[in-house]
């Protein structure tokens, strides 16, 4: 804007100009000056129009300034309104936890590491007699403990937890092969002398399972080819239907092929040990003289309801003392499976079903022996047997769970042999158990379970045993 001393000068001058216009007479001199004081006011003129446009130009840049501000200041009002909008506990971080580590490295092995801890309470009584201190059969159901023909004694109570186990997995790729690692170990196996349950109740810890596994081929110590442990039924105790269940581990070299996606052939060739006793004492005996491996083969299907396998095993029994000794053969047949019995898998049922001969160390914990060595005529007298179970569980609710299971064995020896020297021989084991599991949350088991057994001998005399047992069980 021009200021009131610039007007009244630019009006002074246009006068100058109309006067000089009309003054015709006027001289050189004042026409020099008045020349002069034209450009002068030509120049301050120039002068304020430079002025007028710098002023303008301030002007805009204020209002753009201005413009933005306010811009700036809706968009942050905006914001906060946005803001005060969220509900407070939306408006809360959460903080996320960081996803499970399945395993660490070790160069380029995965070594991953797992098991359980295990604690039962017992609740025992033997109505002919009684079990003594450190007996397996104190632990787990053992029918060839049960005793037999003694006076029945009070209520036995035992908490251990010994069965707790650990065991550690590797897997390693070698030029587009996966070499895989297992080892497992529990408390249970091999109590060790100085457990007691005075004070420590310290136990060994001993193997169960250790073995490598490249492509399809198996070396080293796990369960026998001819047991398809996928078929044991739930059960609090150690091993559940003993008398009629496939049950051992040992050193093996199995190949397993897949027929198709969903069958699967299993070769192997497993550690030999003829079990015997010999006539007149059902006390057994660990021959280690065999020299030709079990041979174990086992067919796996499964199928939209569950799976279904058969296995069959050949035997070479062999007793040799140095001054007499004899040979035989053994074999068996084993049918299990597991079955969904409705669409939304609430009722499943599992079984087995074994007969054989000579393979009484592989049913039963031995509840039979492979053979008879009658040492007055050094021959080897096959065992025969018959065993099996039934297993039907309910899943009442996703947290709890029953099993009711059915097991017996069955022993049949050669009728060449006196009676008499049989008498107290193993004859039949059989058991019924019922149970009911809470799993609160994943990876813990609460359990309890009623268990009657009955062991019966060649003479006719029999046992039984009653137990409750309850069981606290975490995995991971």
């Amino acid at each position: 804007m021009l200021t009131i001393k610039r007007r009244h000068q630019l009006l002074c001058g246009i006068a100058l100009l109309a006067f000089a216009a009309t003054s015709a007479q006027a001289d050189t001199t004042k026409e020099q000056e008045l020349e002069a004081r034209i450009a002068a006011l030509e120049r301050m003129f120039a002068t304020v129009h430079a002025e007028l446009a710098t002023t303008k130009s301030e002007n805009q840049k204020l209002r753009a300034d201005a413009s933005l501000a306010q811009a700036r200041t809706d968009q942050l009002s905006a914001s906060v309104s946005a803001i005060q909008a969220i509900p407070q506990a939306a408006a809360t971080p959460t903080l996320v936890a960081a996803a499970p580590v399945d395993g660490f490295n070790v160069g380029n092995t995965t070594v991953k590491l797992g098991g359980f801890v295990k604690t039962t309470i017992d609740f025992s009584r033997w109505n002919d007699g009684d079990v003594a201190t450190g007996n397996l059969g104190r632990d787990f159901y053992l029918p060839q403990s049960t005793p037999i023909g003694g006076q029945r004694e009070s209520l036995d109570n035992d908490f251990n937890a010994k069965q707790t186990r650990l065991w550690m997995t590797t897997e390693t790729a070698v030029n587009g092969h996966v070499l895989k690692g297992y080892v497992e170990g529990d408390f249970q196996t091999s109590p060790g002398p100085q457990g007691n349950e005075r004070t420590t109740n310290g136990y060994n810890f001993a193997l169960r399972r250790a073995y490598v596994q490249y492509d399809r081929f198996t070396f080293g110590e796990d369960w026998t080819t001819f047991q398809n442990v996928s078929t044991l039924p739930e059960s609090t105790d150690f091993i559940g239907p003993t008398e009629g269940i496939v049950f051992a581990r040992q050193a093996l070299v199995r190949y397993s092929y897949p027929l198709s996606k969903t069958t699967t052939l299993h070769l192997a060739i497993e550690n030999p040990e003829t079990a015997s006793a010999n006539l007149g004492s059902p006390t057994l005996i660990e021959n280690d003289d065999d020299s030709v491996p079990d041979f174990v083969v086992r067919l796996n299907h499964t199928f939209t309801k569950g799976e279904v396998s058969v296995a069959g095993i050949a035997r070479r029994l062999s007793v040799d003392n140095g001054a007499i000794g004899d040979e035989s053969s053994g074999y068996g047949v084993s049918v299990t499976g597991k079955i969904n019995l409705d669409a939304a898998k609430r009722y499943e049922w599992k079984f087995m079903a074994t007969y054989g001969s000579g393979i009484g160390r592989y049913v039963g914990l031995n509840f039979a022996p492979d053979a008879v060595f009658v040492p007055a005529t050094g021959q080897l007298k096959n065992v025969d047997i018959l065993g099996g179970y039934s297993a039907l569980r309910v899943i009442w609710t996703p947290k709890l769970r029953s099993t009711l299971t059915g097991s017996i064995q069955t022993v049949d020896y050669d009728s060449s042999l006196a009676l008499a020297s049989l008498a107290n021989f193993n004859k039949q084991a059989w058991s019924v158990s019922a149970n009911l599991f809470y799993s609160p949350v994943k990876g813990v088991d609460l359990g309890a379970e009623y268990r009657h057994g009955v062991r019966e001998v060649v003479s006719g005399a029999d046992g039984s045993l009653d137990r409750l047992e309850f069981l606290a069980k975490y995995s991971f």
